[in-house]
């Protein structure tokens, strides 16, 4: 311990290497000769720099007893089971909660003003931090089977190969222990452990091979399993683990004799002692989690099989947020909220009144211009991190790995978190050169939804999902649901459709005044409590029913979120296929080209709109019956004027410019033309007011003007498609 303090770059706290002395075995082998003074230090050829893209530090390598570590809450590979600081809101189906992590200071100012290279935190009492220990311990069991073989006979038959990484960190009870009749406190008030950094599979399986637990490990062993009488629990590791390892060498000897190989000290015989790599410094040690951290992400970033999905996107988020703090190009405190290390509330730019569904939006939006950024500093880092292409050749697999990343980030500040592939809603052209948006408050968008176009696209495109996915409304298309049932109102089981998320969100964009609605709920329903969300009518009003995934799928159906087929390219005139059209006497002209024609004269905006012209192929030969001839002045087809010059013949196809700019008119009098219905239904709706009419759309017209609509708006939906398709759109929806 005094040599470890007096090697160079060693910051470890003496109570840590108090703690590690216990269980280290030959420590001379890892000490230098003492020098002139008689001074003993560790020996360089034990001590290795371990550089990280969040920073670097200074490990030890050392032979410990194989019981020694303790598998740690804050592992990564489990990080999806714990409630996060990051929620700002505790509800009804919010798991066990972390301790937050912060460095260790310096017992006194001499001793400099940095902390020490080890991190301490602060559990409300012993049992709570027992439990979360154990709780760890049995998630990793929980997840072995993601594992193609059984690691814990691996380690029997072959021992650890690797060395695994461990990290000082201190815990300081809020509830003081209670004295016993003596006066004496029941346990200590606060415990020093090695957290397993890396190796916490390996950690949690020697320890099972010896019959014991890391609770046990950090917060103390009973009696009964050092082969001693009573219930006593000893809290000191230097008199536990000798009485352990009596009673383990007893046993093996009669284990020998007996022949018995399935005896607990013949199986540990192969993990009795391990190699370990033990952190003792760092330059940075206010960043010392997030180093340690980043160390073992590597992995991720060609993920194990054991880590499941919402685990590894978090780890990629981390993982680039840790190189932003690392380069200077984002804010340490941020970066914690980000990472899901502190509360969304220490923000410097949340608001002292921002309700919990505006909290988690603000940190859901930060992050996501962090992985998508358009500076190009962090698009260099970016890539480094996650080891992806330049940006002009971003590939889909790239973006949607950085869309889970954020979704599963986002997903801490939730009370569960929701499959992470819920968010690749994006296209590689569209961000590859970094996601622009408004960054407006979300209050200001819920408000303006339902008439401002840009905020409206804005909350369905990078909310939406997420705030259906953390009610269980919709989840990601997991391909087959074939025998997959969901809840009816009735309480009877219905089929599920198989959708894509796009198309959730697409099916939003065709019915505004009620997807509205919608949104406006899910943000009430987390702002009291993360309660379960009311449906809504299709004028926006609360019902008394709950939201599910059956009524989403009714009211939001499929087929009013399809994108429809391409629309070919304008076809030049004098080409091919006209000259074969032509040779056949032009007897039956097609009616696209003649109600193209009629676009080049439209109405004057504010004019009443003329219907379009049609022309029935079945008319016989020659001119059809809907033509009319106008003495003097040309020909009426349905009521649209035809130029003299055409009277008797077709017209000619309109130009490519022509076409354009009557798709455009033709646009403007839509919109115009919806203008005059809204204002219309407004007018209905005050006057019925007035006249005290609480429904004055229960008749016949009311069902007209709905099965209007309705067939009305898919339409509209098919031809905004066309029109993006087209390379139309240069604005957010709606505009």
């Amino acid at each position: 311990m005094d040599a470890a303090l007096a090697t160079p770059h060693v910051k470890s706290p003496r109570a840590a290497l108090q703690n590690a002395a216990a269980f280290l075995v030959d420590p001379e082998h890892t000490l230098s000769e003492p020098d002139a003074r008689g001074v003993r230090t560790l020996r360089e050829g034990a001590l290795r720099t371990v550089r990280t893209d969040a920073g670097e530090m200074l490990v030890v390598e050392v032979q410990m007893h194989g019981v020694a570590g303790v598998v740690w809450e804050h592992n990564e590979r489990i990080s999806s089971l714990w409630h996060s600081t990051a929620d700002p809101a505790v509800g009804g189906r919010t798991k066990r909660s972390l301790t937050r992590v912060h460095p260790w200071p310096r017992e006194s100012p001499d001793d400099g003003e940095q902390p020490y290279a080890a991190l301490l935190s602060h559990p409300p009492n012993r049992q709570w931090l027992a439990s979360n220990t154990e709780e760890a311990s049995d998630e990793l069991d929980r997840r072995d089977g993601l594992r193609s073989y059984d690691l814990k006979e691996d380690l029997v038959l072959n021992g650890q190969q690797e060395p695994g990484m461990y990290i000082p960190q201190r815990f300081c009870l809020v509830e003081q222990p209670q004295p016993n009749s003596d006066g004496v406190p029941v346990h200590p008030a606060e415990y020093v452990g090695w957290m397993a950094v890396r190796g916490n599979n390996r950690t949690k399986r020697r320890q099972d091979i010896f019959g014991l637990t890391s609770a046990e490990v950090l917060t103390g062993v009973p009696a009964s399993k050092l082969g001693l009488p009573g219930d006593e629990v000893f809290f000191d590791p230097q008199f536990w683990l000798e009485k352990l390892s009596d009673r383990l060498n007893q046993e093996w000897a009669e284990a020998r004799l007996a022949g018995d190989d399935e005896a607990t000290a013949i199986r540990a015989t192969n993990v009795a002692v391990v190699t370990a790599h033990l952190v003792v410094g760092t330059p940075t040690p206010e960043r010392l989690y997030r180093i340690v951290q980043m160390s073992n992400r590597r992995d991720h970033v060609h993920p194990p099989l054991e880590f499941v999905p919402n685990d590894r996107g978090r780890a990629l988020g981390r993982s680039v947020l840790g190189m932003y703090v690392a380069r200077g190009v984002l804010d340490e405190k941020e970066s914690q909220v980000l990472s899901g290390l502190a509360p969304v509330s220490e923000l410097s730019i949340a608001a002292e009144d921002a309700t919990v569904s505006e909290l988690r939006d603000l940190r859901s939006m930060m992050i996501l211009r962090e992985l998508f950024p358009t500076d190009p500093h962090k698009k260099l880092l970016i890539r480094r991190a996650l080891s992806e292409s330049p940006p002009s050749q971003l590939s889909s697999p790239e973006i949607n790995r950085r869309a889970r990343a954020w979704s599963a980030l986002t997903s801490e500040s939730y009370p569960a978190p929701w499959n992470p592939r819920i968010a690749e809603v994006f296209n590689a052209g569209s961000v590859r050169a970094g996601l622009q948006f408004s960054g407006r408050p979300l209050r200001e968008l819920l408000n303006a939804a339902d008439k401002d176009d840009d905020a409206f696209e804005e909350l369905v495109a990078y909310r939406a999902a997420h705030w259906l996915a953390a009610f269980d409304i919709i989840d990601a298309d997991r391909g087959s649901l074939a025998g997959q049932k969901t809840d009816d109102d009735d309480g009877a089981k219905a089929a599920r459709v198989r959708r894509t998320v796009k198309n959730h969100l697409n099916a939003l964009r065709s019915n505004r005044v009620m997807a509205v609605a919608v949104l406006r709920e899910l943000a009430r329903a987390m702002d009291e409590g993360d309660r379960r969300p009311f449906r809504v009518s299709r004028s926006g009003a609360l019902l008394i029913e709950e939201m599910s995934t059956a009524w989403f799928d009714r009211e939001f159906p499929k087929d009013s979120g399809k994108r429809r087929p391409k629309v070919p390219a304008p076809r030049p005139s004098g080409s091919a296929s006209d000259a074969a059209r032509n040779d056949t006497g032009g007897t039956e002209p097609s009616t696209q080209l003649f109600a193209q024609h009629a676009w080049r004269e439209q109405p004057a905006a504010g004019a009443a709109l003329s219907p379009l012209p049609v022309l029935s192929p079945s008319a016989g030969e020659g001119a059809s019956p809907a033509m009319e001839v106008s003495a003097g002045t040309g020909a009426t087809v349905s009521g649209a004027a035809v130029p003299s010059e055409a009277v008797g013949t077709w017209p000619a196809e309109p130009t490519f410019e022509e076409q354009v700019g009557a798709a455009a008119d033709l646009t403007r009098q839509l919109l115009e033309l919806a203008e005059r219905v809204e204002a219309s239904l407004a007018a209905v709706s005050a006057a019925a007011a007035k006249a005290g009419i609480d429904r004055p759309l229960a008749g016949e017209a009311g069902a007209e003007a709905a099965r209007n609509l309705a067939r009305t708006l898919p339409s509209v939906r098919t031809m905004r498609d066309t029109v993006e398709d087209l390379g139309g759109r240069t604005v957010p929806y709606g505009s």
